[in-house]
């Protein structure tokens, strides 16, 4: 029933065709459920736009935890997360994994990293800095913008190009869903699985996981 509600699809799937070179958006959106599919599960689940799940976060019976992985819809791990904590800042360490000889392999050095801002603006509708975030391998610099005590952020790059924006899902007659349900869009450029790592970061430090 939940996912009827979040994602209703028809009795046979017509999956939208991905964005193309010809489409000039080339934008990808999600819907994000900040649930888990498992019972009595913390996490969250991320359909793609045919209405499948293209990935999940699952940690069981155990919440805010301080390892935290992302997979993909066959439970294949495709981001490790580990918190840090240094003092007062908080840090989330995201490490990718490969196919190596034995197997799946987690790299040993992190892929990106994210510490939560130290103060956020409290004004309501205003957005404010919830987090910086550092792609460790090729040092590129995101900025999370959120609306105090909402889950609406942008995530933009070190000129201020937004390359993703998480708002309430609306259906199709305009109705705003719950606030667990919520509609990601990904631009053309943005790399979809680091944009994913950052929207189960965000729900980690908003308690939301």
């Amino acid at each position: 029933m939940a996912i009827t509600r979040i994602q209703p699809l028809s009795a046979h799937l017509q999956p939208q065709p991905c964005a193309t070179p010809t489409d000039p958006a080339g934008k990808q959106v999600y819907t994000v459920w900040m649930k888990s599919l498992v019972f009595n599960g913390h996490g969250c689940t991320i359909y793609g736009q045919d209405g499948r799940v293209a990935y999940r976060v699952d940690n069981y019976a155990c919440s805010r935890s301080r390892e935290v992985y992302v997979m993909d819809s066959d439970g294949k791990t495709l981001i490790k997360l580990l918190k840090k904590n240094f003092g007062v800042f908080k840090t989330w360490k995201g490490y990718s994994y490969r196919n190596g000889p034995a197997g799946l392999e987690q790299n040993s050095k992190p892929w990106f990293s994210v510490q939560k801002a130290h103060r956020i603006l409290k004004n309501a509708g205003q957005y404010s800095s919830r987090a910086v975030v550092t792609v460790c391998m090729s040092g590129k610099v995101y900025k999370i913008d959120g609306v105090s005590c909402k889950s609406e952020y942008r995530i933009s790059d070190a000129n201020g190009e937004i390359v993703a924006e998480m708002k309430r899902k609306q259906t199709a007659s305009g109705v705003v869903l719950g606030e667990d349900v919520l509609s990601l869009t990904v631009g053309p450029a943005a790399d979809r699985l680091l944009v994913v790592g950052l929207v189960v970061v965000c729900g980690l430090l908003s308690r939301c996981i």
